[in-house]
């Protein structure tokens, strides 16, 4: 059939939805997205928008249960941002929130602390003016 869109998974809204933010990605999201993906960074498989509940993370690494969210300043405090964080992390998932101007400006310290997180040398919550890190119970 021509023209016919056909969902993948469960949910086709989800889906639809995390592709649609894919195109409309920032610049930063797309210049860290472009050495996490294809297992470049130390072998961790990463995906770009992946629905978790009613939210869908930026980029998330299943197998460590880290969501890396890239955040310009109108982010820093929001109750929807606060929301989020506590959703997440009542259902596993530990969460790094880097602002955009760093991704783009230290892209390879930014690179390090995802690896950091994701070989368990960083485990410890971070509440920073530019980087926030909120690790499960889990992974404490």
């Amino acid at each position: 059939m021509v023209g016919v869109w056909r969902s993948r998974g469960a949910d086709g809204k989800k889906t639809e939805r995390a592709r649609q933010l894919r195109q409309v990605d920032n610049d930063a999201e797309t210049w860290l997205w472009s050495d996490l993906r294809g297992r470049r960074l130390n072998g961790f498989k990463f995906v770009r928008q992946l629905a978790i509940g009613p939210y869908f993370a930026n980029i998330a690494c299943r197998e460590k249960m880290l969501v890396a969210e890239i955040d310009g300043s109108q982010h820093a405090g929001s109750e929807y941002g606060r929301k989020r964080n506590e959703f997440m992390g009542m259902n596993g998932w530990s969460v790094a929130r880097f602002w955009n101007m760093d991704v783009m400006t230290e892209r390879e310290a930014v690179l390090e602390t995802i690896v950091a997180i994701c070989e368990g040398r960083l485990s410890e919550r971070v509440s920073g003016a530019d980087f926030v890190f909120l690790p499960t119970a889990e992974n404490r």
